[in-house]
């Protein structure tokens, strides 16, 4: 699908568009991390990254609504509402992660009142099948896709799998089942949908997660790590020399991601 394939998701084109990034190249997209507090949202605005990631739960007693904050914390100085009239004002793309499934539906709620304002890239996020070494219950699948998909559909749905990772223990990957059962439930969706996966785990995944993306042009990759999760650029050379490198973005430290970005200038 290489040669005919053009993301439907829009995020590359409006940040070249801003002149943030000079090719359609997703390694080129830079991203700023647990954007849950106030100081960390004026910190990431005034920044020179391109998407601001923040985690979005209920407030742990009343008033119980969405505000910006992961687990265990129960509580944050700004809630989603003045997080998302904070970042209207700015041209940065936003992701956010739903860590617990009663945020969902009113976030989406004040989602829809602000989408019709924003152009930049909206994505939402939540882990919504068990994969690989995966401890933590996921979302239910059904239930925050119903909720999700009532945003419009140039919104990015970020689906992905929880995961867990030991150093010099043998991980087996992402199973073709866990990529089926995943593609059965994108299939029939008319948004945009990037699959979150882990770095670690991507050198033996290579045959089920090109196969997924394979399956439809309004799928992507975006690769991710945890604080001590190791890995190396060598795992990520099969993905850019043999799929499209618009179609996977790397959400990794700042300086592996630019290295991984310069040193496949002749991929593509």
């Amino acid at each position: 699908m290489r040669g005919e394939d053009k993301m439907s998701e829009q995020t590359l084109e409006y940040l070249m568009s801003r002149g943030h990034i000079q090719r359609r190249d997703a390694a080129e997209v830079s991203w700023s991390h647990a954007v849950n507090s106030r100081s960390r949202l004026t910190e990431a605005l005034t920044g020179h990254t391109h998407m601001l990631e923040a985690d979005v739960i209920i407030r742990g007693h009343d008033p119980r609504e969405p505000i910006m904050a992961h687990p265990p914390d129960t509580d944050s100085d700004i809630t989603l509402k003045e997080w998302l009239q904070a970042v209207k004002a700015q041209d940065k793309g936003i992701k956010l992660d739903f860590k617990s499934p009663d945020a969902v539906s009113p976030s989406v709620h004040l989602l829809q009142d602000v989408l019709d304002q924003l152009s930049r890239p909206v994505w939402i996020n939540a882990d919504i099948l068990s994969g690989p070494g995966g401890q933590v219950r996921p979302l239910e699948p059904q239930a925050f896709l119903s909720a999700a998909t009532a945003l419009p559909s140039h919104t990015v749905l970020s689906l992905g799998w929880t995961t867990g990772w030991t150093a010099g223990t043998d991980s087996p990957g992402y199973s073709w089942d866990m990529v089926r059962v995943m593609e059965e439930l994108c299939r029939g969706l008319e948004h945009p949908v990037t699959f979150p996966v882990r770095a670690a785990l991507l050198s033996q995944s290579f045959s089920q997660l090109s196969w997924l993306l394979q399956q439809s042009h309004r799928y992507s990759l975006t690769v991710w790590t945890a604080q001590r999760d190791e890995y190396s650029l060598q795992d990520f050379l099969s993905y850019r020399r043999q799929l499209d490198i618009s179609r996977i973005y790397y959400d990794l430290p700042d300086p592996q991601r630019t290295e991984l970005s310069e040193t496949s200038q002749d991929i593509n």
